[in-house]
């Protein structure tokens, strides 16, 4: 199985599920394919996975869990796991397979006696190639008395040092519901086991991400196996059966692998294909017949798998049965780290913060640190609410166009929930070049290389005076980002009776790019900015459920005259009075009917231009074999691929073509934005939200995974959705991003918080159903508002899975950046809340080109002819629109029949 989806989302889950003192350990693995065979393109130094170490001093713990992640950048399933370990008062340790060296981890093990156990997380890869299991072998090999818990990687990792061979399993695994492999497991009672049933009709089902499994012909004496799956047929995810059959006794191992020393040519030729198929049973648990080490191939973190925290719980009781290596009481460790030049290292390369081990027992202390040489800014919001006016005045189109449509609506912004039905959208907010604190903030990334994570570049910054300012930002975006917000001081009381959580702030796109920030690193250079923001002062926001429309001004609360001008003072003030005065002077008026004023060019037909697709049919379909043998290999469960389609557009009138965009694919989570200096527009009708955090701390994704077109008559349509609903493709698709997002949130969750409200429901939208599950938890007080972004971002359900290893494959596959796509629009508020998008179904102008990205999730169930049909559904709407749309139209049309 892909350890970085493992490794990385697991580890989320398992920290909130195994709160007792337990040693995690989050090394990180890398793929189940040979070094040698990965093209330089695919595959990054270990260096260069490398996380940076922010870690922190001063930490005084009693006792530490240590959480090893397979993978160098596995986050995929690491933040699951560690959310799922049974809670306590000191939260485990968490590294990567190279972030450690192995005399590090015995100081800590033996000389500070910090550590009481280890779990080795899941990752893409196999445990064959050094560089996917780094260091976790040699604990595997030396940790004698240690308790050690691996999971699906590790799981095979334990069995290879030993001896056993891995091997294909009969078909890759990853995230099947109605299959065998996530079938009822049978168990022989041992203690990871206890209070769980076996067998069929027992409900203990389990979840599985994996291509490769441990051998059972070739099991050595010293593992004794303590699960299987129940049989190897096709299963229901809603019926069960009676099993008479007893697990079957596995020969010992026969020929023995060197676990030891091997080489970095190892290649995936060496693992052998399964002989289990006729048997019926595959192993899913294994323990070692003297050592305190326990294996499992399936994913006790994912949301479809039962008693998923009660093997965590039982893993706690092992470690105390084992005999806790000294009480916690008596112990009191403070993590100087100085047993590592590696760590003396990272001491001095981190402003002296004496303590690294400290990043190690809360991953987000660092948000709690407040920034150096910030203007504090006191925020004062006014606001003024006019009711049930919008269904009076033509909706959110007439007001859009009657405050900012004019000269071709420069420098604006429309958050637009054009479809605001089944609850699934309730607000929108417009506005334009606003007051005294508005600006246009364009970023750039400075480093655009596959062998780099190195973050930073330049932004410019354009004040409401024209004046333009442009800086080297070292620590890049999300790191300004986050020190405006913490400069911002603001009164709660402000905002008191308003309905929604925008309350002013920063409204624009973060690029696909900006993953280089997040851990990974980017092939190309994308050719529009990698970032745009508005600080909007001025905001027009509209009510759909009653038809309220709110004007809200924000301001400095401290401003003097001297910093203001009376003129400038006059202007800021009067902006609500003269707003509200323009939204009634449209009272009455006749909405104009559609296209009853057009320019001459609007007269004339449609640009017959055609769209330039970066790849052909041939080579998408090339490109979808290509994934599905990565998968087959290990080296992700799932790939979102992509590709973009371009069209030379000249002078089109942008605003036009969203507002018949807008009609021909309302979304809940559409968005018009212009940067006029950039020559740059967005025309973005996105069903998907990528993610919110709410006045309450409350933080909510909501993936889509899983699309059908809509059909010709009802009864056609009903039955494609419940053929989507039912579709164990794209169950699996749903559910692994799903388990990666709990990962996301996990990371920045508080332990025990993150669910699943909403698993795998269909929503219908103009052209298409889709398939949308909805995951939610609870921030942690020290998790900043952009550290919760930058987190998840960009939104697993356009990476796949495991997010890392996936997004390193798909840049190598891809033939250019992606840019504005498959990141994220929406609003960052001055009181510390968000809500953004994922921006598909959306039409990029630049510079008099068009484009449209497009793309599917590849998963071992995929077809390449399926795939590329499904790329170009879902460019529909946009395509259409743009292709029947004229070059130019002279004004704003804004009476499209919508809703409100």
């Amino acid at each position: 199985m892909p350890k970085e989806i493992a490794a990385g989302q697991f580890v989320s889950h398992l920290v909130q599920l195994f709160c007792v003192p337990l040693c995690f350990s989050d090394v990180g693995l890398h793929g189940g394919q040979p070094r040698d065979s990965v093209p330089d393109s695919e595959v990054l130094p270990v260096e260069s996975r490398r996380i940076p170490k922010e870690l922190f001093t001063g930490c005084e713990v009693h006792s530490a869990d240590l959480l090893l992640q397979p993978f160098a950048k596995s986050q995929a399933f690491t933040g699951s796991v560690e959310c799922r370990t049974p809670r306590r008062q000191v939260p485990p340790v968490v590294i990567r397979n190279d972030e450690w060296t192995w005399d590090c981890i015995q100081d800590y093990l033996y000389k500070e006696n910090a550590i009481d156990n280890i779990v080795i997380s899941p990752g893409p890869g196999s445990p064959i190639c050094p560089t996917d299991v780094g260091v976790c072998l040699q604990i595997l090999i030396q940790c004698k008395d240690i308790p050690i818990l691996g999971v699906c990687l590790g799981h095979q990792a334990l069995g290879f040092v030993h001896g056993a061979q891995i091997i294909h399993a009969p078909e890759p695994v990853h995230g099947r519901l109605r299959h065998s492999f996530s079938s009822e497991i049978e168990h022989t009672d041992c203690n990871l086991f206890s209070e769980i049933p076996s067998g069929r009709k027992s409900g203990f089902k389990v979840m599985r991400y994996h291509s490769l499994m441990v051998s059972s012909e070739s099991l050595p004496e010293e593992l004794v196996p303590t699960a299987w799956t129940t049989s190897v047929g096709t299963l229901s995810l809603f019926e069960t059966h009676v099993s008479d059959m007893i697990p079957e006794s596995f020969a010992n191992g026969t020929k023995k692998l060197q676990p030891v020393g091997v080489s970095e040519d190892s290649s995936l030729s060496d693992i052998g294909i399964s002989n289990d198929r006729g048997r019926g049973k595959i192993i899913m648990g294994v323990r070692h017949f003297s050592r305190p080490h326990y294996g499992v191939q399936f994913h006790p973190e994912s949301v479809a798998t039962s008693y998923g925290r009660q093997i965590f719980k039982n893993f706690k009781r092992i470690t105390v049965d084992h005999g806790l290596r000294s009480s916690p009481q008596e112990k009191k460790v403070t993590y100087s780290c100085q047993t590592s030049d590696e760590f003396q290292k990272s001491k001095q390369s981190l402003d002296k913060v004496g303590v690294p081990m400290k990043k190690h027992f809360d991953f987000n202390a660092s948000l709690t640190l407040t920034p150096k040489n910030i203007g504090v800014k006191h925020l004062k919001l006014e606001w003024k609410k006019i009711d049930c006016l919008a269904s009076q005045i033509g909706g959110s189109p007439a007001i859009f166009c009657k405050l900012f449509g004019d000269e071709n609506a420069e420098n604006t912004f429309w958050l637009d929930s054009s479809s605001a039905d089944q609850g699934k959208a309730r607000f929108s907010f417009m506005g334009g070049k606003g007051g005294s604190l508005w600006k246009q903030m364009t970023y750039e990334i400075s480093q655009q290389s596959e062998k780099t994570t190195k973050t930073g570049g330049y932004i410019s910054i354009e004040e409401v005076n024209g004046l333009v300012k442009r800086m080297f930002l070292e620590d890049g975006l999300f790191d300004f980002l986050d020190k405006e917000l913490r400069s911002f001081r603001y009164n709660k009381e402000d905002y008191e009776g308003l309905p929604f959580d925008f309350c002013g702030g920063f409204i624009g796109f973060i690029g696909y790019d900006l993953k280089i920030e997040c851990g990974t690193s980017n092939r190309f250079k994308s050719k529009s900015p990698d970032a745009c923001f508005f600080f909007a002062d001025h905001i027009v926001a509209l009510d759909h459920s009653n038809g309220d429309v709110y004007i809200l001004h924000v301001h400095e609360k401290y401003q003097s005259s001297a910093r203001m001008e009376p003129q400038e003072s006059f202007k800021e003030n009067s902006w609500l009075i003269k707003t509200e005065k323009m939204l009634l002077s449209l009272k009455g008026e006749t909405a104009r009917k559609l296209n009853t004023q057009k320019s001459q060019v609007d007269l004339s037909s449609p640009s017959s231009e055609s769209f330039l697709v970066d790849k052909s049919k041939y080579q998408y379909m090339k490109d979808v074999k290509k994934c599905l043998g990565l998968i087959r290999d290990g080296e992700s469960y799932e790939l979102c691929l992509t590709t973009q389609m371009r069209k030379k557009v000249g002078n089109i009138n942008a605003l036009n073509l969203y507002l018949k965009l807008r009609e021909r694919n309302p979304a809940p989570y559409a968005a018009w934005l212009n940067f006029s200096r950039e020559n740059l527009s967005i025309c973005c009708s996105s069903p998907e939200r990528f993610l919110r955090l709410d006045e309450h701390g409350v933080l909510e994704a909501k993936p889509i995974k899983g699309t059908i077109a809509r059909g010709r008559t009802s009864e056609e349509d009903e039955c494609l959705r419940l053929q989507l609903q039912y579709s164990e493709k794209d169950q699996a698709e749903n559910l692994m991003i799903v388990d990666l997002l709990r990962n996301d949130l996990g990371r920045v969750s508080e332990p025990g918080s993150v669910h699943v409200p909403r698993l795998m429901e269909v929503e219908s939208y103009a052209t298409v159903h889709t398939m949308v599950s909805t995951v939610q938890g609870k921030k942690k007080s020290n998790s900043s508002p952009i550290n919760c972004i930058k987190a998840a971002f960009p939104g697993g359900s356009m990476t796949g899975s495991p997010k890392l290893r996936s997004m390193e494959i798909l840049d190598s596959l891809e033939s250019s950046s992606r840019g504005i796509y498959s990141g994220s629009i929406g609003f960052i508020s001055y009181n510390q809340t968000f809500d953004l998008n994922i921006v598909i179904r959306t039409i990029v102008i630049h510079k008099g080109e068009a484009s449209i990205g497009a793309g599917g999730a590849i998963v071992a169930l995929s077809k390449p002819e399926d795939e590329y049909q499904e790329m170009m559904l879902k460019a529909k709407a946009p395509k259409e629109a743009l292709e029947l749309h004229p070059r130019d139209m002279s004004s704003c049309d804004p009476t499209f029949k919508l809703a409100v």
